[in-house]
């Protein structure tokens, strides 16, 4: 599992991570986050891919990162 808290996307946008939902059909886990930008609305996504590591210029690195369980400021 993931801790709630500020995650930053490996793209740069940060995101806050409210908790992890288990889907009512099948049990999956999802992470319930919300961008620090823009409207801020409420997204899922499955834990697996919210943990999982992309390639990026030839590299793996995490799709999220922890920074931290206090807010930190926005990007753009």
């Amino acid at each position: 599992m993931i801790s709630p808290g500020i995650y930053q996307h490996y793209k740069g946008n940060n995101y806050e991570v409210i908790g992890v939902a288990t889907h009512s059909e099948d049990e999956t886990h999802l992470v319930v986050y919300r961008p620090l930008y823009g409207e801020r609305g409420l997204w899922v996504r499955p834990l697996s891919m919210f943990t999982e590591e992309v390639k990026v210029n030839g590299r793996s690195v995490e799709r999220f990162r922890f920074l931290g369980e206090k807010a930190v400021e926005a990007t753009s």
